[in-house]
C-alpha cells in the first residue's frame, strides 16, 4: 500500500507560514496585496478566483479583483497591466486564464513586471528560471517540488521522468527538478515506448492532460508518482492522468486527485505574493 502525498496537509503548512510572514511584514509597515484580472463569465474561472480570494483572507493578504466583460478591448487590459506594474500598493498580480476568444493573453503576460509576476509565466520570468536567476516560480511546478520535499523525499540523484512538456508544468518542473540535482527525462506524444521510459523513474510526474493515461504498466515498484491532471467524470467526481487504483498498489508514494497538487498550486500563489512584497525581483 502506497503512502499519500497529501497536498491539503502540505498546503496548510504553507498557508500557516505565509500568515506569519504577512503579519511580520505588516508590523514593519509593508502591506501585502494580490490583484487578479478576471475577464468574462467562465464559471470555472469565477470559482477559482473566488477560492483565491478566500485563501488571501485566511492568511491576511489583501486582495482585489478587476472584473471586465468578455468584450473588453485588448488595449484596456494592456493599460491596466501597466498601472498595476507601477502601483506600489500592489505586491503582485496575475491574469486569470483562459481569456475569452478574441483576446491575446501572451502580450499581456509578457508585460507583467517580473517583480510582480506571481504566476511566474512571463517570458522574462521563464528565462530567469531557466538561467537559475532569482525569480518568482510558477505555482504548480514549485508546488510539486514542495509537496515532495515536505514529505521528506530527497530529490538529489533520483531519476525523474516528466510526462508532458507544457509551458505551464512540464518544462518548468523539469528545470526545478534539475535545480534539486535530480536526473530528468521528459516524455511527450512522440516518445517511443513510453512505458519503458516511465518504468525507469524513481519519481514519475504526470502532466499530460490526458485522462487516466498512466497505468500500472508504466510504473516500477516503489516509485513516487505525482498526478498533475484533473478531469471531470461524466458520472461525477474527478480523476487525474493516472489510473489511481492500479498504480497505488505499486507506488511507494502517490498524490491523489483531488487533494494532491491542486491545493499546493493555490498555496504557492500566496507564497509568491509574500515573496514579491518582501523582496521583489528586479529584471
Amino acid at each position: 500500500m502506497s503512502r499519500i502525498l497529501d497536498g491539503k496537509a502540505a498546503a496548510a503548512e504553507v498557508r500557516s507560514e505565509v500568515a506569519s510572514e504577512v503579519a511580520a511584514l505588516e508590523k514593519s509597515g509593508v502591506p501585502v496585496r494580490l490583484d487578479v484580472v478576471l475577464v468574462g463569465e467562465d464559471p470555472a474561472s469565477i470559482t477559482y478566483v473566488a477560492s483565491k480570494e478566500r485563501d488571501c483572507q485566511e492568511v491576511g493578504i489583501e486582495s482585489m479583483v478587476h472584473r471586465f466583460p468578455a468584450d473588453v478591448p485588448q488595449e484596456e487590459l494592456a493599460s491596466l497591466v501597466e498601472r498595476l506594474n507601477e502601483d506600489a500598493a500592489v505586491s503582485g498580480f496575475f491574469i486569470q486564464l483562459p481569456l475569452p476568444e478574441g483576446l491575446d493573453s501572451m502580450p499581456l503576460i509578457s508585460n507583467i513586471s517580473p517583480a510582480k509576476d506571481v504566476d511566474g509565466l512571463s517570458p522574462e520570468s521563464v528565462g530567469r528560471l531557466a538561467l537559475g536567476l532569482p525569480s518568482l516560480m510558477p505555482c504548480t511546478p514549485h508546488g510539486i517540488v514542495q509537496l515532495l520535499q515536505r514529505n521528506g523525499i530527497d530529490l538529489a540523484g533520483r531519476e525523474a521522468v516528466v510526462v508532458g512538456r507544457s509551458n505551464l508544468v512540464g518544462k518548468p518542473v523539469s528545470q526545478l527538478l534539475l535545480r534539486e540535482n535530480a536526473t530528468v527525462t521528459m516524455c511527450h506524444s512522440r516518445t517511443r515506448d513510453l512505458p519503458g521510459v516511465t518504468r525507469r523513474a524513481d519519481i514519475l510526474i504526470v502532466a499530460a492532460g490526458r485522462r487516466e493515461m498512466i497505468g500500472a504498466e508504466h510504473v516500477k515498484e516503489g516509485a513516487i508518482v505525482v498526478d498533475v491532471g484533473i478531469h471531470r467524470k461524466e458520472e461525477g467526481g474527478l480523476v487525474g492522468d493516472v489510473r489511481y487504483e492500479e498504480v497505488e498498489s505499486k507506488a511507494a508514494w502517490i498524490s491523489p486527485v483531488p487533494g494532491g497538487v491542486g491545493p499546493m498550486t493555490r498555496a504557492m500563489l500566496l507564497h509568491n505574493t509574500v515573496q514579491a512584497a518582501r523582496v521583489g525581483f528586479q529584471s
